[in-house]
């Protein structure tokens, strides 16, 4: 079956294998950005999203636009988790916390704790875009660019600022080697 999807009165068409072809892959990427059971509800929540979206042949591939639309809905999900964690914490800091809040502080920080997970919180979002949908993704800077929507210049750009800002704060390690001379 052929999905139409429809902008401005103009029926495009999804491939009728758009989930198959691409849930695994998706789902991969989230999940090594989000906990595994949000990485669940946020995949299906792209090719709902696909579903709705206008998605038009003539701009480029649906596997990176795939892609963009997954790293938009781990952006919000970050956003709303953010939110929510800082009003915990306005919360406790007028209810003086208790045990549980304590471990559950302590589980939080354990999960976010190791110096890749610091250096890459530390890139700005747009940095850290680039780097997670070539790194965990697998996508060419041309696909970064389509499903970020820029040039793959800046992508190659970004790429390389990333680097440079992960390897001096890994101590010149360099976390995204693609091979062994560099």
């Amino acid at each position: 079956m052929t999905v139409h999807n429809t902008r401005d009165g103009v029926g495009l068409r999804l491939p009728p294998d758009l989930f198959d072809a691409h849930f695994a892959e998706i789902h991969r990427y989230i999940a090594r950005r989000l906990p595994e059971d949000v990485a669940d509800d946020l995949a299906a929540e792209v090719f709902v999203a696909a579903l709705q979206g206008h998605y038009d042949p003539a701009v480029g591939a649906v596997r990176p636009w795939l892609y963009g639309i997954a790293t938009n809905l781990v952006a919000r999900h970050r956003r709303a988790e953010i939110r929510r964690w800082k009003a915990i914490s306005r919360t406790a800091e007028r209810d003086g916390g208790g045990h549980e809040d304590e471990v559950l502080d302590r589980v939080t920080a354990a999960r976010f704790t190791g110096p890749l997970a610091g250096a890459l919180a530390g890139l700005k979002r747009r940095d850290r875009d680039v780097v997670l949908l070539v790194a965990l993704g697998g996508l060419s800077h041309a696909e970064v660019g389509e499903a970020l929507g820029i040039p793959a210049g800046t992508v190659g750009s970004r790429l390389s600022r990333a680097r440079r800002q992960l390897r001096q704060a890994l101590g010149d390690v360099n976390p995204l080697k693609e091979d062994s001379h560099g």
